[in-house]
């Protein structure tokens, strides 16, 4: 197969993240034990490998579950050759790409295209099987520039598309499922140039962090896949504290470190100058993002982009603007 991939030789220039974690006054104790999630939030998260559980419509458990039971079911489908791609029609992503046998293919945020990297191994590559390089063609509608290659770490090598690699999901057992859609806000159906599957065409990635104007709660800040962002009212701002973690973080996955480059129409500064875009070491060792020194989040339920299924949630849970006001709480 021909190997090809776009701008290959360039090499991504990422500026530091900005981290200013004392100028919030944070603190490292135990968060409180008192947790209120929302009883209405359907399971969703990630597991060991950065890889989420199903949210509600798609199955629930964690990735590693998923991949164990469904991998023991589709195991042998799953690592089949590629084979001639081909482009199906979804109503709900658009044109989405698929190998010979009509299984979905997907992309992983946590992985790169410029250069090719592929960052799912172990239990994640059981989850999301890595799609085979060796005889996979290009078939109608698709540019064969579009098809490459890359080396994993085990010297296999995994078919990319647009320098993106290329996954099956496990639980996807019959043709034309698409159950890895949004799993764990990392996962997304391929579309044949490599971007990400949309209904109105392969979508363009947002920034980092950005806003949007909502046809009911106004303007509010989404992630790079156009997902809302929220916060919650039992976090501390002054001193940094988190009151979710364990289950919590299922439900409501954190927005990882984004740098104040890779934003656009965020308030940088926060209510103290230049110092309230930090990020913030939460005690169970992830690195969360803040906007005014507020962690920021992500809900499970929110299945794409425009979903504001968080908000309210709990009485708790809210949608925020870009200097991480919440959006319709009480007292706000």
């Amino acid at each position: 197969m021909k190997t090809s991939w776009r701008s290959a030789s360039l090499v991504a220039s990422a500026a530091a993240v900005l981290v200013l974690t004392t100028a919030c006054g944070q603190e490292s104790g135990t968060p409180p034990a008192s947790q209120n999630v929302g009883a209405t939030a359907p399971a969703g998260g990630y597991g060991s490998s950065g890889l989420g559980a199903t949210t509600a419509g798609t199955g629930t458990g964690t990735g590693a579950d998923a991949g164990a039971a469904a991998g023991e079911q589709n195991a042998g489908a799953q690592s089949a050759s590629a084979g001639k791609l081909s482009v199906s029609a979804n109503t709900e992503l658009g044109q989405v790409l698929t190998d010979s046998a009509g299984r979905t293919l997907y992309r992983f945020d946590q992985d790169t295209a410029e250069p090719p990297k592929t960052n799912c191994e172990g239990d994640c590559a059981t989850a999301w099987p890595p799609v085979p390089a060796d005889d996979a063609t290009a078939g109608e509608g698709i540019d064969e520039s579009m098809l490459g290659e890359v080396t994993r770490p085990d010297g296999t090598k995994q078919l990319t598309v647009g320098g993106w690699p290329a996954y099956r999901y496990a639980k996807d057992v019959n043709p034309g499922d698409t159950k890895g859609q949004g799993v764990g806000g990392t996962w997304y159906a391929l579309a044949p140039d490599g971007k990400k599957a949309s209904a109105s065409g392969s979508a363009e990635d947002l920034p980092g962090l950005s806003t949007r104007n909502d046809p009911k709660l106004g303007e509010i800040v989404v992630d790079k896949n156009g997902h809302t962002v929220y916060r919650f009212m039992k976090d501390s701002q002054w001193p940094m504290k988190t009151a979710c973690t364990g289950e919590c973080l299922e439900k409501w996955p954190v927005i990882a470190p984004v740098d104040a480059k890779d934003t656009k129409g965020i308030d940088l500064q926060g209510s103290t100058p230049n110092r309230g875009y930090v990020v913030f070491d939460r005690p169970d060792g992830i690195k969360q993002q803040t906007i005014d020194c507020i962690p920021i989040y992500t809900f499970a339920g929110d299945k794409k982009p425009g979903d504001t299924n968080g908000q309210g949630v709990g009485g708790t849970w809210f949608a925020i603007r870009s200097d991480g006001k919440p959006v319709g709480a009480p007292g706000e």
